[in-house]
């Protein structure tokens, strides 16, 4: 069996991290999927594209797929700098604000 571990992205509907900190072991595609003829629905015979593990840490993935025989490739993360920027759009309303209003 071939899988892979990676460290999922942040979603494109939100700014947040949430879900990003953690590791996961997903099994590649082992057979074409086909579409059904009468529903149109795209079915597939391989049952373990369908299992997502999740993991704290890349070891522990890593450690899961030698302990099982699983050909596992590592991807690594393509990590973003912070965007904080300082006199940002919160500083508007500090209470230590000196100036008058311009809106």
């Amino acid at each position: 069996m071939r899988a892979r571990i990676f460290q999922p992205a942040k979603t494109a509907m939100s700014s947040g991290t949430a879900k990003t900190k953690g590791w996961v072991l997903e099994f590649a595609h082992d057979s074409a999927r086909s579409v059904d003829p009468l529903m149109g629905w795209t079915s597939s015979g391989d049952t373990q594209s369908q299992v997502r593990l999740n993991f704290d840490t890349k070891d522990a993935a890593l450690d899961y797929a030698n302990e099982n025989g699983i050909d596992a490739q590592v991807q690594e993360p393509n990590k973003r700098k912070a965007n904080i920027r300082p006199n940002g759009y919160a500083e508007n309303f500090a209470t230590g604000r000196r100036g008058a209003w311009t809106h």
